[in-house]
């Protein structure tokens, strides 16, 4: 089907490309590669720039990228489906299956030192970690908690000491809040991730790959890049004030070689690509189905992708979060859920979701719309400019129909 047929005005998304053009003609992102789909059809995709800046390799269909908190989504349907099958409850306590989380303490507002605790008021259970309201949080977030992550070597990256060891250092340390009452954007899908394995009896790499990316064919996804697929990795890159970009990590040095990762992190350990991530973004948006796969019931994604907390984030932690606002915009299982546009002052339709990685990338499913945007670039942080929003406008503003 033609974009006129799916409801887009071919010269409006044409806007897009001048877009990504722009910013990679202006040395602020190495490259940038937008799908959007509508009607399980794709609508538009375009890319432009370069995975190896220094060697001027182009980006190609196939090349592989770090997604980083993309990955929360992937790790929250995994746990969904151990949840389908009966094999565990939402207000279950964390306890439950991961004991160390037994006798847990929780920092007193305003406290200086990491003794400074007082008792849980309540136990944190497998819904707090999946919301983000369990008192978790992450080590660049600063803090005394932030700090003390960092010197108890709470690293969920590749190179870590394994998922099963950093989930017990965690507990170690105390809650940054009483359960419930806040959200915090942390390690806690980490934690969903170790939960997964004890539930389901396979490491997190085995489980995603045999219940997720082999029956949805995404077959350039996992928490490693094979030598074979090195070449197809992206480099990483940062802003810089002087030069435009200054290269973060090589795809030949990646911690992300096969042969260098310890942690299979389902907070933000995974790779893949625009074509493998469509995948599962169309999953999603077709309730949980997929060709002769179904993942989920339609029900189920539908209960996810609902908003789980009292107001929306603004009202429970930050206005903002990598430049986008918080106001008009809740939180599901493992996504964002859009409350109000008008609130958020951004374009969008009640109910979309999705969520984005450090490294700029982002995806939005739009119910309403039937629709599935991925975009996928490698900048470091997210925060580096307006891409989500401006990205939301300028598909918006190309549907006519």
């Amino acid at each position: 089907m033609s974009a006129e047929e799916l409801g887009f005005d071919p010269t409006r998304l044409q806007r897009i490309q001048d877009w990504m053009q722009r910013y990679v003609d202006d040395g602020k992102l190495p490259f940038a590669a937008t799908i959007v789909s509508r009607r399980n059809r794709v609508a538009w995709q375009g890319h432009v720039g370069e995975r190896d800046v220094e060697s001027r390799l182009p980006y190609a269909s196939d090349t592989i990228t770090r997604i980083y908190s993309m990955s929360k989504p992937v790790t929250s349907v995994g746990l969904m489906m151990l949840y389908e099958r009966g094999l565990f409850h939402l207000d279950n306590p964390i306890e439950d299956y991961l004991p160390e989380f037994a006798g847990l303490k929780v920092l007193r507002k305003g406290a200086q030192s990491l003794d400074q605790v007082e008792a849980l008021g309540t136990k944190p259970t497998v819904h707090n970690l999946l919301t983000h309201t369990a008192g978790l949080t992450y080590g660049f977030q600063g803090g005394i908690l932030g700090k003390a992550y960092k010197e108890h070597d709470v690293d969920f990256g590749p190179g870590g000491k394994g998922l099963a060891d950093t989930t017990q250092r965690l507990t170690k340390l105390p809650l940054s809040f009483q359960p419930g009452a806040e959200w915090n954007y942390s390690v806690a899908t980490d934690v969903l991730g170790r939960l997964i394995e004890v539930i389901s009896g396979k490491p997190l790499d085995q489980y995603f790959h045999d219940r997720i990316f082999v029956p949805l064919g995404m077959g350039d996804t996992g928490f490693a890049v094979p030598d074979e697929k090195l070449t197809r990795l992206a480099n990483l890159y940062a802003p810089d004030s002087d030069q435009g970009l200054i290269l973060h990590e090589a795809a030949q040095d990646s911690a992300y070689r096969a042969d260098r990762v310890v942690t299979f992190s389902g907070g933000g350990g995974l790779l893949s690509t625009a074509g493998d991530y469509l995948k599962f973004a169309d999953m999603l948006r077709m309730g949980g189905h997929a060709g002769d796969e179904r993942l989920l019931s339609p029900r189920t994604v539908d209960f996810m992708t609902s908003n789980h907390l009292a107001g929306d984030l603004a009202s429970m932690g930050p206005e903002t979060w990598c430049e986008t606002s918080f106001h008009g915009v809740g939180f599901g299982l493992g996504f964002w859920v859009m409350l109000s546009p008008p609130t958020a002052q951004m374009f969008g339709s009640i109910g979309d979701y999705g969520w984005g990685g450090m490294a700029s990338t982002v995806f939005w499913n739009d119910p309403r719309e039937d629709m599935s945007v991925v975009f996928l670039t490698q900048l470091i942080p997210s925060d580096s400019y307006p891409l989500r929003k401006e990205l939301r406008a300028l598909v918006y503003q190309a549907m006519v129909g």
